[in-house]
């Protein structure tokens, strides 16, 4: 063969490797910081609007029945990055900034799965996996990385950028500008890579307290200081969007909207809404746990409809490895792919069952698409209000306990009645799941601690 003959058919090869390469959709998941469920304006928040967000909604599906993986920060991000049930890979909680553990090497994410199929990865925001460089988002599936390696309300505060620390102690101005610096890492990204398929995951900061806003939008919302910084974050979704279309990639993008748990309501008016949801941040009913999901892609993703099926964050990697043709994990992971219901299938009930852990591997309630079984366990609720940070208004945790209970989450979601008496059968279903979840992920109340569970990463 000669040598032009040999050159043409390695221009085809290359050209058609390119266009395989872009029948997969780049991904781009935003995950915001306790923003609950009642915070946006499809879903009833006053006192300030956020355009963006709601024409993802009108493009997308909203999803009305998801779950974050956990109702605390850490916990919740190791599910959604891994598809597994936090505590499967030992997580419990938020990590403090003394903790000197993290993300195992053995546990695969989202990127790591990505990367196989030469997808460009890149982390912005909040990691909250672990702060020391085996941990960070570089050691584990991304190309880059630029954020703060835990929540903004702990000390010392750094900036990351890779596994380097680019600034210690910010200042308050500095802090001000994070969201228009996540943002426009995002978009150097999003351009610099439209040419070939990426994942990006900018988890923002905000809305998580001591909130920091712009001079751009301080003082904009009639809401106060939280509206103002959901309506920067607003703007912020606007100039994804905004880059998408401009590099001419915006209908081969599937962007995904959501929350890492409910909003944490000790802050007053510095903390969300729940939307008339039971409890907030730190607590199994639906008000620490179910949040908004909105789910666009153009031409696959049916537009404007409302999704009432259950799924939940830990679904994430096993339909994005499905979209993109990417191999699972080898290790067991707890997530369904939930594609079908994505494309519009109202056939489709991948999910059946939720399992509502919380900290040091406690069960505390399963659902089915329509009850939630509540078990036995130290719940949380609210009293009185305290000066907190910045002088905004927190309030004191109490502890009791709470029995087991029945809600019927179609015609109760504020869980208020206890229906337990009405369905013995649905309780003898639920039982059994709770019982398989035992043997396998465990529930230190019953002192059994699984048969399934890995250890989380030490140094």
């Amino acid at each position: 063969m000669n040598r032009l003959k040999l050159t043409a058919l390695a221009v085809t090869g290359i050209m058609t490797a390119h266009l395989q390469a872009q029948k997969t959709p780049n991904v781009v998941v935003i995950l915001l910081d306790d923003m609950g469920y009642g915070d946006l304006s499809m879903t009833g928040a006053t006192g300030y609007s956020t355009p963006n967000i709601d024409r993802l909604c009108v493009e997308g599906m909203r999803f009305t029945h998801y779950y974050s993986p956990q109702a605390v920060s850490s916990a919740s991000r190791a599910g959604l990055l891994t598809g597994c049930y936090p505590n499967r890979i030992g997580f419990a909680g938020a990590l403090g900034s003394s903790a000197d553990i993290g993300i195992a090497d053995s546990e695969e994410t989202i990127a790591d799965v990505l990367r196989k199929k030469g997808y460009a990865c890149s982390a912005v925001g909040k990691w909250h996996l672990g702060h020391h460089p085996q941990f960070l988002p570089v050691r584990h599936g991304f190309d880059e990385y630029y954020g703060l390696p835990y929540s903004n309300d702990m000390k010392p505060l750094v900036l990351i950028e890779g596994d380097q620390v680019i600034n210690a102690e910010p200042k308050p101005e500095d802090m001000m500008q994070l969201t228009t610096r996540y943002t426009e890492r995002a978009v150097r990204f999003i351009e610099g890579n439209k040419n070939r398929p990426f994942f990006l995951y900018l988890a923002h900061t905000m809305p998580h307290v001591p909130l920091r806003v712009s001079e751009k939008f301080k003082g904009k919302s009639e809401q106060g200081m939280y509206g103002d910084v959901m309506m920067e974050i607003d703007w912020s979704v606007g100039e994804i969007l905004k880059t998408l279309e401009k590099s001419g990639i915006d209908k081969n993008t599937l962007v995904i909207f959501t929350s890492d748990n409910g909003p944490w309501i000790n802050f007053g008016n510095h903390a969300g809404s729940t939307g008339g949801l039971r409890e907030a941040k730190g607590a199994t009913y639906e008000g620490g746990q179910r949040v908004p999901c909105i789910m666009r892609w153009p031409g696959k993703i049916p537009a404007g409809v409302i999704c009432n099926r259950l799924a939940s964050s830990i679904d994430l990697l096993p339909t994005i490895a499905h979209f993109c043709d990417a191999p699972l994990p080898p290790l067991k992971i707890d997530g369904i792919n939930i594609a079908r219901l994505m494309l519009g299938d109202e056939t489709s009930r991948p999910r059946e069952y939720f399992l509502y852990y919380y900290r040091k591997n406690n069960l505390e309630a399963v659902r089915n698409d329509r009850f939630k079984l509540v078990l036995p366990h130290l719940g949380r609720s609210y009293a009185g209000f305290l000066p907190g940070q910045d002088g905004q208004s927190g309030q004191v945790n109490e502890r009791h306990q709470e029995n087991l209970a029945l809600y019927d989450l179609r015609r109760d979601p504020g869980e208020r009645y206890d229906v337990q008496n009405q369905h013995p059968e649905v309780i003898a279903e639920l039982m059994k799941v709770v019982e398989a979840a035992r043997l396998d992920l465990g529930d230190d109340l019953t002192g059994r601690d699984g048969t399934g569970r890995r250890a989380i990463g030490k140094l």
